[in-house]
């Protein structure tokens, strides 16, 4: 067995001497390890190692298919193998069958997803260089094949460091690809306070389409993220000038929204102060990267330094105990935290938190127009 590992471990080992972007070297990977793990589908994901949000996923068409679903299992439900877990056990590999073979109910993710679906077994990887993980590796077979064998297991963990020190190296490129196709400029425009268009540059006309296109509106019709931030924007102002400090949003007024190609784009509202005439509303539109979200969405609701530390062990799946030891504080003094955490955000449990942070990325207080 160890000289098999051995032998295959040059196969991946290969690819560091080649010049690649990130995809194109995960597409080579997935081929050099069906040589010898074949698998039926797979789901390759690179991650923001600060946040564990996915910095863009190559995937067969059959775990396409259900990958919303997967979301949903892997953020809002209890299931065994996930990767935050994987990724603090340092077991940075794990096959599910062997988990399950005698009592699938311990899987919704097996019982509920894959296998209606047609898969019988999944193999997970964590890919982590030092400290932090930089993707993820999940490799399927249908129930019709056979499941993943311990050699497998071993097989792929011996390849992971030199993955994800890959994954790292090519973390810059990804960069690149991430903002291909989208203005090196910041988009600006100017709005009424009847959020009427005024006037706009040709970033913010690009990224206007991009919206529509998003909400499937016409020309003639401002996007919701915009009229979203200048509403925001105006309920602030009057309550300032009303010395009603009580009722003024105490957060910037800024939205954060994801494109239907994966792009994330960050509209900040600014007021304008006409020197004749009603004031005027400028809004700022530029792409924002993954490592961007997390803190961006902490400071649109008025999060302390302290909650948006706690809210980064949350989204990696640590219990208020965890979070206790990490931070040095007791668990009463975490309820606390999260209590506060849930006002702010306007949720009441941290399945609902998590699944806010990780799917809904607009401000909660949007314009009903």
């Amino acid at each position: 067995m160890t000289l098999r590992i051995n032998r295959s471990h040059r196969l991946i080992t290969s690819l560091e001497k080649g010049t690649w972007t990130s995809r194109t070297y995960r597409e080579a990977v997935l081929k050099q390890i069906l040589t010898v793990v074949p698998y039926d589908a797979y789901c390759f994901t690179t991650v923001d190692p600060l946040t564990l949000l996915s910095t863009g996923a190559v995937t067969e068409e059959g775990i396409e298919a259900i990958h919303d679903r997967l979301f949903v299992n892997e953020y809002m439900e209890e299931d065994i193998h996930k990767y935050a877990e994987l990724i603090r056990s340092g077991e940075h590999t794990a096959i599910l069958h062997a988990s399950v073979n005698t009592h699938p109910e311990q899987s919704s993710r097996y019982v509920n997803i894959l296998q209606p679906a047609g898969f019988g077994d999944e193999l997970r990887t964590v890919l982590v260089s030092g400290d932090a993980c930089w993707g993820y590796l999940t490799l399927y077979r249908k129930t019709e094949s056979a499941v993943f064998t311990e050699e497998e297991r071993l097989m792929i963990q011996s390849w992971t460091t030199s993955i994800a020190s890959m994954l790292r190296s090519t973390s810059l490129t990804l960069i690149d690809e991430i903002t291909s196709g989208s203005p090196v400029e910041p988009g600006i425009l100017i709005t009424s306070d009847t959020f009427q268009l005024l006037s706009l540059n040709a970033p913010a006309e690009y990224w206007l389409s991009q919206l529509r296109m998003l909400e499937h509106v016409g020309p003639d019709v401002l996007p919701r993220p915009v009229r979203a931030v200048s509403s925001h924007l105006q309920r602030k102002n009057q309550a300032e000038r009303a010395v009603d400090t009580q009722n003024a949003p105490d957060s910037p007024s800024k939205v954060c929204t994801q494109l239907p190609d994966g792009r994330y784009l960050i509209l900040h509202a600014s007021l304008m102060q006409q020197l004749t005439g009603p004031h005027q509303i400028a809004i700022r539109l530029e792409q924002a990267m993954p490592q961007d979200l997390l803190p961006l969405l902490a400071e649109s609701h008025g999060l302390s330094s302290r909650e948006r530390e706690l809210l980064g062990y949350v989204l990696r799946s640590y219990s208020s105990k965890e979070i206790a030891a990490a931070m040095h504080i007791s668990v009463y003094t975490v309820q606390d935290h999260l209590k506060s955490i849930f006002a702010k955000t306007k949720v009441s449990s941290r399945r609902e938190l998590i699944w806010y942070f990780f799917s809904r990325f607009q401000l909660s207080d949007e314009p009903s127009i």
